[in-house]
C-alpha cells in the first residue's frame, strides 16, 4: 500500500522525509482492561510526582511569580514584559501516554521555574543548506510546553495564541522568528505552544480506535491545540490576559491546525478571532474509508506500522521516539488529520460550506512567491509552450482556455510557480473569508508581496513565511540562513504597519494600524490589503482566480475518487463532468 500522499510531497511544500530545515479508549479483554487501567493509574501517579519534584524548591527574587490556577510559576522580567516559558500545558505524552488524547496536568504546589523554553517534540534532524534552518536546542516526547510574553501591567489583554509551521513534522513555539517581545508590545498577551509532530501526534489505527471510547484514533496533535486552548481559557486571566478575547493564529502547517480548529466541534468557544497566513484547505482521508483518492486513515496505519516491522501498536509503543520518526521519514509517510466524524466531523470544504465552522472574524492571506522557496512542490516543467498548453486542455477541458488565460504559456515557470501557489493557497485563503462572510462573520484578506535584495538575489521574491518576522517585529532576530532583511526605514514602517493591523485584530476584530489605510473587509466589494513596501487597500484580488479553483475542488468532490489540491496544471487528472451542484 502507498501512503495516501506522494512520498516527495506534503501540504507545507516540505519533502516527506524532510523537517522544518526544508519548508519554506476501550480495550479487548479483561485483563488487558485491567492490566492498561492499572498502568495508567501508577504513570498518573509518577507523573504527578514528576510535576511536583520538577519544581523549584527555592524562588530567586529576580523575577515575577504568578498564582495560576494550574499553579505558581516564576517567569522573567525583561523590556517591560513578563516573559514566561517552558509551562507544561499536559501531562507528557510518553509510554502508556503515547497516542492517546492529552491530559492536563495536574495542579502543582512549589513554585515552577519558567525561564527557560520546554524541548521540541520528536522531529527529523534539522538539516543546514536551507533558509528555514534553524537548530532546535534539544527535542523530546516529553514536549507538551507553552510560552507566554505579557505586557507589566497586562489587565484582561488580549490574548494572541500561535501554532508554529512545518508541515505537521517539524518546528517549535520557541522558534526565534516566534519572539513574543515585539509582538506584546503593541498591548497583547502572545503565547506560543508545542504540539505533538509526524507519526506521533497524526498515527490513526484500528487498535487505536479500538482502545478509544469513541472507537476514532489519530488526530493527536489537534488535540495538543485544543488542551493548550482549555488551559488558556482557565489560566490565562492569572497573566493579564482575558480568556474571553483569544485569537488562534499560525502559518502554514499552523494556518491548516487554525482551519482543523474552527472545525472542530471540542474547539468551539475556547477562541473569538481567528489568524490563518498561508493556509491549504486540502483533502484529508477518512479515518475508515477510501475516499477521494487516498486510503484510509487507519489503513495509512496499517501499512507505516508494517513499514517499520512491528506486529502491532503496542509493539511501537516500546520503540525509541526518535527511531519511529526517522523511521517512518524514510518510509515516506506524510502525517495529516483523519476525518473521523468525532473531532473534526467533515472535510475542511464541507464544513465551511455547511457554515459549521466557528462563527469568528477571520484574518487570512497568502504570499506572492509561496513556491519560490517550495519548488520540490512542481512537477517537471514541459519542454516548450505547445507541450504546457497540450497538458492543461487535457486536464482543464473546457476550463482550459480559462486556465491557460490565468497561467500563459509564454512565461512556464512563472505560470506553474502561480498555478500552484494559488491551488493551494490563493483559493484556500480567498474561500476562508468568502465562507465567514456567508455567516455574517467579518473576513479579511491579504496578499503579501514585499521582498528586499537579500532575497530577490536567491530568487525568493516574497517567499513562503516571508511575512513572519514582520508580523512578530523580528525582522532583526531572524536566523544566519534567512535572507538578510535590511534596517531600512522601508523595513522598519512595514513592519509596524503589520504588527499594528495583527495586534489591534486580536484586540478588536478589526485590523487597524496607526497612519496606515484602512483595511477593507472582504465583502461585499472584495476587498483585500495589498503589502508591498507598503500597505495597500484594494479590491478584487486575481480576479478569476478563486472561481476557477474552486469549479476544478467542486467537481473533482462530486466525483468522490479525486484529490482536489495536489494535481494542478499539467500534471492535472481529466477534469469530471460538471453536475448541478457545479455550475
Amino acid at each position: 500500500m502507498k501512503a495516501f500522499t506522494p512520498a516527495s510531497f506534503h501540504p507545507n511544500g516540505l519533502p516527506a522525509n524532510g523537517s522544518a530545515a526544508e519548508a519554506a479508549g476501550p480495550g479487548r479483554g479483561g485483563a488487558r482492561l485491567f492490566s492498561r487501567g492499572l498502568t495508567h493509574v501508577v504513570a498518573a501517579v509518577c507523573a504527578a510526582a514528576w510535576v511536583h519534584f520538577a519544581v523549584p524548591l527555592a524562588v530567586a527574587a529576580d523575577g515575577p511569580v504568578v498564582q495560576a490556577p494550574t499553579g505558581p510559576v516564576k517567569g522573567k522580567a525583561e523590556s517591560g514584559l513578563h516573559i514566561f516559558k517552558g509551562i507544561p500545558y499536559a501531562l507528557p505524552p510518553v509510554g502508556d501516554r503515547r497516542w492517546t488524547p492529552p491530559v492536563a496536568v495536574p495542579v502543582w504546589e512549589e513554585v515552577r521555574d519558567a525561564g527557560d523554553f520546554g524541548p521540541a517534540c520528536i522531529q527529523p534532524p534539522s538539516r543546514p543548506g536551507s533558509i528555514y534552518f534553524e537548530k532546535l536546542r534539544s527535542t523530546s516526547e516529553d514536549c507538551l510546553y507553552l510560552n507566554i510574553w505579557a505586557p507589566e501591567k497586562a489587565e484582561k489583554a488580549p490574548v494572541f495564541v500561535w501554532i508554529h509551521g512545518g508541515s505537521l513534522i517539524a518546528g517549535a513555539g520557541s522558534q526565534t522568528m516566534y519572539d513574543g517581545e515585539a509582538l506584546a508590545k503593541q498591548g497583547i498577551l502572545v503565547v506560543s505552544i508545542n504540539y505533538r509532530l509526524g507519526i506521533l501526534g497524526y498515527l490513526a489505527h484500528a487498535e487505536l480506535s479500538a482502545e478509544s471510547p469513541d472507537q476514532v484514533s489519530g488526530n493527536y496533535g489537534l488535540l495538543d491545540q485544543i488542551e493548550a486552548l482549555r488551559w488558556v481559557g482557565k489560566n490565562i486571566a492569572a497573566f493579564g490576559g482575558d480568556p474571553a478575547n483569544v485569537t488562534i493564529a499560525g502559518e502554514s502547517a499552523g494556518a491548516l491546525s487554525v482551519m482543523y480548529l474552527m472545525a472542530a466541534p471540542d474547539a468551539r468557544g475556547l477562541f473569538a478571532k481567528a489568524v490563518a497566513q498561508s493556509a491549504y484547505m486540502v483533502t484529508a482521508p477518512s479515518l475508515k474509508e477510501k475516499r477521494y483518492g487516498s486510503e484510509s486513515g487507519e489503513a495509512i496505519g496499517a501499512w507505516i506500522v508494517n513499514k517499520l516491522g512491528a506486529t502491532s501498536v503496542a509493539e511501537l509503543r516500546g520503540k525509541d521516539a526518535q527511531g519511529l520518526v526517522d523511521g517512518v521519514g524514510r518510509a515516506g509517510y506524510f502525517p495529516f488529520p483523519s476525518i473521523d466524524g468525532k473531532v473534526l466531523p467533515h472535510q475542511l470544504v464541507e464544513v465551511f460550506d455547511r457554515g459549521e465552522q466557528a462563527p469568528v472574524p477571520l484574518l487570512a492571506g497568502f504570499n506572492s512567491g509561496e513556491i519560490r522557496s517550495l519548488r520540490f512542490l512542481l512537477p517537471p516543467p514541459p519542454d516548450d509552450a505547445a507541450a504546457y498548453e497540450a497538458a492543461i486542455r487535457k486536464g482543464y477541458g473546457e476550463l482550459s482556455d480559462e486556465f491557460l488565460r490565468q497561467y500563459p504559456s509564454r512565461l512556464i515557470d512563472e505560470a506553474m510557480l502561480a498555478a500552484t501557489r494559488d491551488a493551494m493557497y490563493g483559493w484556500t485563503a480567498e474561500r476562508l473569508v468568502r465562507k465567514q462572510a456567508e455567516i455574517g462573520q467579518p473576513g479579511y484578506l491579504y496578499l503579501f508581496d514585499h521582498s528586499y535584495p537579500a532575497a530577490d538575489k536567491l530568487g525568493l521574491h516574497a517567499f513562503h513565511a516571508a511575512e513572519i518576522p514582520y508580523v512578530f517585529g523580528t525582522t532583526r532576530r531572524i536566523t544566519d540562513a534567512w535572507p538578510k532583511i535590511p534596517g531600512t526605514t522601508t523595513e522598519k514602517n512595514l513592519r509596524e504597519a503589520m504588527m499594528g493591523y495583527w495586534s489591534s485584530f486580536a484586540r478588536t476584530g478589526k485590523p487597524v494600524a496607526d497612519g496606515q489605510p484602512d483595511w477593507p473587509g472582504y465583502a461585499p466589494d472584495k476587498g483585500y490589503m495589498y503589502f508591498a513596501d507598503k500597505p495597500h487597500a484594494a479590491t478584487h484580488l486575481l480576479p478569476g482566480m478563486y472561481e476557477l479553483h474552486e469549479e476544478v475542488v467542486c467537481r473533482r468532490r462530486a466525483a468522490g475518487d479525486i484529490a482536489w489540491n495536489w494535481n494542478v496544471g499539467v500534471i492535472a487528472p481529466p477534469l469530471p463532468p460538471k453536475t448541478t451542484d457545479c455550475q
